[in-house]
């Protein structure tokens, strides 16, 4: 009877034996790039150090066509979530498309990545359920802060800047822009928000919203809100529509002065960011 042992040492050996086997017959190696390619670059990548957050924090920076022009000045576009594995490709492309042929104007886009964006794009929750869920959660106040006394004076002390600034984000950095625009309107010019997670501290910020709205600041600001298609099960989804259409209600009330645009694209919460984002730029960044 064989040994354990020599049993073992033979199974090992046919593994050797199969795998020269195979090099030795020939087989095709896989393939390689070609040599004497050239990078495709779309940006630049800044890291700068925050006093704020108490770390260094990467900025990635898409310029538009014409940037060359010393004569031209931009508008700006801070996307939240702008990493380079997050969304800062498909919505400088959105930008790119949207002025080619004149048909919009040319923006700057500017990508603040995210490090921990459940604690950065959330302020602290009362309920025992999010904090279980985020346990990180809690630090958009200082976040803010870092966007408003750090990343924007970096990028108008570099970048010629000029028109408007605008704040972009979807889920929860779509509740961080829209916090941003009831707490903080003088942030920003322009404020756009795709499917905001307004389920957070069981829509604390829908219940405030008409509060905030009324202590004013929103004079010559826009708002652009898509709103996702909730998910079933049937109760969540109709508790999830009735905020969203409260939320509306609140943006779309009379004497506060803020222009408001809201649609409803028929996508998911998966799917809705691509095309809310077009239809931002169009909006907000058309050729009259």
């Amino acid at each position: 009877m064989m040994s354990p042992r020599l049993r073992h040492a033979l199974a090992g050996l046919t593994l050797t034996l199969v795998a020269l086997a195979g090099s030795a017959g020939g087989a095709a190696p896989l393939p390689q790039p070609p040599e004497g390619g050239q990078p495709i670059v779309i940006g630049t990548s800044y890291v700068i150090p925050s006093a704020l957050l108490g770390d260094r924090r990467r900025l990635n920076v898409y310029l538009p066509e014409h940037y060359d022009d010393p004569k031209r000045t931009f508008p700006v576009v801070y996307l939240l979530d702008g990493g380079l594995t997050e969304d800062f490709h498909h919505i400088t492309g959105l930008a790119r498309i949207n002025a080619a042929y004149g048909a919009g104007q040319e923006v700057i886009v500017v990508g603040i990545e995210g490090v921990d964006r459940r604690h950065d794009l959330t302020s602290p929750s009362a309920t025992a359920a999010d904090r279980r869920l985020l346990p990180t959660s809690g630090g958009a106040a200082a976040y803010r802060r870092f966007l408003r006394e750090e990343v924007r004076p970096f990028i108008a002390a570099h970048f010629r800047t000029g028109g408007r600034a605008a704040l972009m984000g979807e889920s929860l950095a779509g509740l961080f822009v829209a916090e941003t625009l009831l707490k903080a309107p003088a942030d920003f010019d322009d404020y756009v928000i795709v499917s905001p997670s307004l389920w957070w501290d069981r829509g604390a910020l829908v219940d405030g919203a008409a509060d905030d709205l009324r202590r004013g600041g929103y004079a010559g600001r826009r708002a652009f809100v898509a709103f996702d298609d909730p998910p079933p099960p049937a109760e969540a989804a109709a508790r999830d529509r009735a905020r969203q259409d409260r939320f509306a209600a609140a943006l779309n009330g009379a004497g506060h002065g803020l222009e408001v645009t809201v649609i409803r694209p028929g996508e998911g919460h998966g799917g809705i960011y691509h095309p809310a984002a077009l239809l931002a730029f169009r909006h907000l960044f058309g050729t009259p």
